[in-house]
């Protein structure tokens, strides 16, 4: 397809995002840089949006439909964003519906 990174680009861009969930779209452009793979910071968000990574929460769910099917131990960066989600859900009293307005 037109504009498409090669597919060694961007399963690279996806295991970032499952393995560093917290990181942005720079400082995974920027690690990848470091390990020799050439993308840009939009090139990442491009990605991202093709798997439906694009938010933090977003990729947390990858992350932990990763964790039910592959049954993998996680590392200290992945529980640690695990654990800051559900804090932060706490702390705003999120409660997730069905539908939006199904609580009033």
């Amino acid at each position: 397809m037109k504009n498409r990174v090669e597919e060694h680009i961007e399963q690279a861009v996806v295991q970032m995002a499952i393995d560093n969930p917290a990181l942005g779209q720079v400082r995974v452009s920027n690690e990848l840089r470091k390990k020799g793979i050439l993308i840009s910071p939009g090139g990442v968000r491009s990605i991202w949006l093709r798997h439906d990574m694009e938010t933090f929460q977003k990729r947390l769910k990858a992350l932990s439909a990763k964790v039910e099917q592959e049954g993998i131990i996680l590392d200290e960066n992945q529980v640690a964003a695990l654990e800051k989600a559900k804090e932060e859900k706490q702390a705003h009293g999120e409660i997730e519906t069905y539908y939006p307005g199904f609580l009033v």
